[in-house]
């Protein structure tokens, strides 16, 4: 129809209007944006995300807590992740505690030798001599004085005692006035004239000298001089008791392998007595000095080891205890406890509050695994406490609980109570209700 508008390209339709009236006409030309912006976005839609996200995150984090904790409400509390570090079984063992104190190796303490001998000395061993029965420890005024086994010390010359006259041999008594019968009156028989005052005439013949017989000496130290003499070769007489002639010759003989004047007699420093071989040591006098107690010391031939320990510690000194000894060179040698001291003494060079010690002597029943070393410094290793069939783990393993005492962590993060008992060798004893044999526990680095 002539005179009417058409739209020559009419859209799509869209439907009613919908848009706020946003008080324009509809019919007015809007101006297009420009090129390459973005429509504006509403002012409140970017807080609302913010905040969606920042409670997202709190909502999260409040989850890993509560799991860390294990604060959750079921049965089952799960477990922390573990943390790095090898694990170990609990084993069930022995567990020995074994210590280690300081000693010395030596022959033991020097004593000096009882030399009862007087005068000069002319001659004196080098120290380190070993001397045996019979062998000479020294000479004064150029006579020998003599090694023998005993314990008793010469206290007394030997040899034959001093006798007393044989019967029949004593003094004559003369014969009483008046005869040997006369009553002394006149006319008596035999007698003299009464009122004569004469005495009888003694006989001419002179009794004979009286003559004594030596008599045997007794004495335990008889018995012990004889065992040594016949110990040395010289025999021919009993051993026991009594020093007789018998006795006598072959204390001859002896003197005269020895070059000594042949008396027959023992004097009082002729001979020391010692419980066996002895070790010499350095001399307590110079040539040309007067002997005394003091000129010669002595030990036994055995090396030995002596601690000096403390003695509130020295529990583990009992005779007979096994140790183990250190040599300097590092190899082991086994000892045995022989004798413990009875008096306790400050120790040397120590502080006035070191504990006193005792002297505890170790005897080496092998000498030769101690090879050349005749002195130094060792270690003695002794066994201590014992614990027999318990649960262990190594000390490593123990982590301290912030409530207190000890405890394990499991292969799976968990951490147990755990009582510690005897420490030895790396190892510690535990024990308690959530701990068996072969569970795995876990040690931190």
């Amino acid at each position: 129809m002539s005179g009417m508008f058409t739209d020559p390209d009419p859209g799509p339709d869209t439907g009613p209007d919908t848009s706020p009236d946003t008080g324009t006409d509809k019919g007015a030309e809007v101006e297009p944006g420009q090129e390459g912006t973005a429509p504006p976005r509403a002012p409140g839609r970017r807080r609302n995300r913010t905040v969606l996200l920042a409670a997202a995150l709190v909502a999260v984090t409040a989850v890993a807590v509560v799991g860390a904790l294990g604060l959750g409400g079921g049965d089952e509390t799960p477990a922390a992740p573990p943390r790095e570090g090898s694990t170990v079984a609990v084993t069930r063992a022995t567990l020995v505690e074994r210590t280690k104190v300081e000693g010395a190796l030596g022959y033991g303490t020097e004593i000096p030798l009882p030399v009862k001998a007087t005068g000069t000395v002319t001659w004196l061993p080098e120290a380190g001599t070993t001397a045996e029965r019979g062998d000479t420890l020294l000479r004064v005024d150029d006579r020998p004085v003599v090694l023998l086994y005993g314990t008793l010390p010469m206290y007394r010359e030997l040899g034959l005692a001093a006798g007393t006259p044989p019967p029949g041999t004593g003094s004559t008594t003369p014969p009483a006035p008046g005869g040997a019968g006369g009553k002394g009156e006149a006319g008596g028989e035999g007698g003299t004239p009464s009122g004569a005052g004469t005495v009888a005439t003694p006989p001419s013949a002179t009794p004979p000298a009286a003559t004594t017989t030596p008599q045997p000496l007794r004495g335990m130290d008889v018995l012990q001089f004889e065992s040594n003499l016949a110990a040395l070769g010289y025999t021919g007489f009993t051993v026991d008791e009594k020093f007789t002639s018998s006795t006598e010759r072959a204390v001859k003989r002896w003197q005269k392998a020895l070059g000594v004047p042949e008396t027959g007699r023992v004097g009082l420093g002729d001979v020391v007595y010692a419980s066996g071989r002895v070790r010499l040591g350095p001399a307590g006098v110079r040539l040309g000095a007067a002997a005394g107690d003091n000129a010669l010391t002595y030990t036994g031939t055995t090396r030995k080891v002596v601690v000096n320990a403390s003695a509130q510690e020295a529990s583990w000194a009992v005779r007979g205890t096994p140790v183990t000894i250190g040599l300097p060179d590092g190899s082991p040698v086994k000892g045995e406890v022989a004798s413990v001291g009875r008096q306790a003494a400050a120790p040397e060079g120590g502080a006035g509050d070191a504990p006193p010690t005792v002297p505890v002597t170790i005897t080496v029943p092998d000498q030769r695994a101690l090879g050349r070393l005749e002195s130094g410094p060792v270690t003695v290793e002794y066994t201590g406490r014992k614990r027999e069939d318990v649960l262990t783990v190594p000390v490593a393993a123990l982590v301290a609980l912030a409530e207190g005492g000890h405890g394990l962590e499991t292969a799976d993060g968990r951490f147990v109570a755990a009582r510690t008992g005897l420490f030895a060798d790396g190892m510690v004893e535990v024990s308690g209700p959530a701990l068996h044999a072969g569970m795995k526990v876990r040690i931190p680095r």
